[in-house]
């Protein structure tokens, strides 16, 4: 969706020109002669950032902005003045202008700050929409579990202090909930929470995802851009399947760490920035420095505070109230009458031993919700037999471990791709595993 621009000014050759410029550059345009008609089409049209003319008749500029500021407190607004009302000008800017720009300007300094203020506002959009989502999500972090109550003691405490945190455990036990609500108890929860998968991009993608790149870095790189890590700063960055971070990722992430510097992609000056890195992987760190293939001085790194979250079969008396909090959350974010679980349904699934962890748990709560005509949900509205099938058909204890390991994740790939019909996306969803990394696998395991 374009953005909107809505360009309030008394000089129908400056509107005109504005109006040719901002739509070359792929902006959809609205035009007001003078105040009035601008707040009239900012009711109207809700534009995603106002050009406004500090002098206009019926209402100024300022006027314009006072009264903008009750309504829409935060739509960017660049203010235009004559270099003799620089002091006009100023007086905007303490009433809420995000930009100023003084005339006659050029057509190209004046696109850079509007790229500038919508770049700042998507910004803060991301932050209110992930502070709103832990708001939301992290309550769930509960437990009657002795481990998993010692554990979001610890994680607590830890988050008090800006120390690198690593999360361990097996896909699905609830890492990513429990890094956003690390920084949702620290001193950075009014900063961004940045999110970053390391398995899901290529290795040049995911550099340039961190570190970001300058312009002409290379094929593609038309402008320059700001990585995760310069984004987030003063605030929190979640390096998710951290163990699959290719070796030359692996130093520059090391030095990050051990100076708070970097350099974007093509560039040749350190950039410094204040993040708080927090780390999880399902793999085994130690078993993968002893191969070779983690760097053992980037482990000691990231291994500051170790936490080890306990898979959902080894605490199965979290089970009932994950389920109370799954229903009451899908039934919310559905719109409709809230669901129930029969006393018979809560012992299948409390029996039942969730291979794909809490993630399982919710995506069977979610299919048998949508799938429900009436709100009691009964036993027969899961289908949970594919553990059963895997323990008489997976001769993992005729294998050495890692070995049934890697038989056991080919099994359940399969079963996935065979109740989808195929489809990786489903199968995808139906694993609780984004579709870039379940290609991968197929790939890497040779599946058929």
């Amino acid at each position: 969706m374009k953005p909107i621009v809505l360009v309030a000014d008394d000089d129908p050759s400056i509107l005109e020109i504005l109006k040719l410029g901002f739509r070359t550059k792929g902006y959809e345009v609205i035009t007001a002669s003078d105040g009035k008609s601008a707040i009239q089409a900012i009711e109207q049209n809700r534009p995603d950032l106002l050009v406004l003319d500090i002098e206009m008749p019926h209402l100024t500029g300022i006027e314009v902005l006072r009264h903008l500021r009750k309504d829409w407190p935060t739509l960017p607004v660049v203010i235009m003045t004559a270099h003799g009302t620089i002091s006009l000008a100023v007086e905007a800017m303490k009433e809420g202008a995000t930009e100023f720009i003084t005339k006659p300007f050029e057509m190209e300094q004046l696109l850079l700050v509007i790229q500038k203020a919508l770049e700042r506002e998507g910004l803060r959009r991301e932050v209110e929409v992930l502070r709103n989502e832990v708001d939301s999500r992290y309550e769930t972090i509960s437990s009657v579990n002795a481990e998993m109550l010692r554990i979001l003691t610890t994680a607590q405490k830890a988050a008090q202090s800006d120390a690198t945190i690593l999360l361990l455990g097996e896909s699905g036990v609830g890492k990513d909930l429990l890094a956003r609500c690390i920084h949702a108890w620290s001193p950075r929860r009014n900063k961004i929470f940045t999110p970053v998968n390391c398995v899901a991009l290529t290795e040049e993608l995911l550099e340039s995802e961190l570190f970001g790149h300058e312009k002409g870095a290379f094929t593609g790189a038309h402008t320059q851009k700001l990585g995760k890590l310069e984004v987030a700063a003063g605030g929190t960055v979640f390096l998710d399947e951290i163990g699959d971070m290719k070796p030359a990722l692996q130093a520059k992430l090391l030095r990050f760490l051990q100076n708070r510097e970097f350099d974007r992609v093509g560039g040749t000056r350190s950039i410094k920035v204040d993040v708080r890195i927090v780390a999880a992987t399902n793999r085994n760190l130690q078993q993968a420095v002893k191969d070779g293939a983690f760097r053992a001085d980037l482990f000691f790194r990231l291994n500051v505070v170790s936490l080890t979250i306990p898979p959902l079969r080894n605490r199965q008396e979290d089970i009932p109230q994950l389920i109370e909090r799954s229903l009451a959350r899908l039934c919310r974010d559905m719109k409709r009458p809230m669901s129930h679980m029969s006393p018979s349904a809560i012992k299948k699934l409390a029996s039942y031993a969730w291979p794909g962890n809490v993630r399982e748990l919710e995506n069977a709560i979610e299919r048998a919700v949508v799938l429900k005509t009436g709100n009691l949900l009964e036993p027969e509205d899961f289908a949970l037999h594919s553990l059963e099938l895997q323990q008489q058909e997976s001769p993992v204890n005729y294998l050495p471990f890692h070995d049934s390991v890697e038989h056991h994740k080919v099994f359940i790939i399969r079963d996935a791709l065979a109740k989808t019909g195929g489809s990786r996306a489903q199968a995808a969803e139906l694993l609780g595993l984004q579709p870039t990394y379940l290609s991968r696998l197929i790939k890497q395991m040779n599946i058929s």
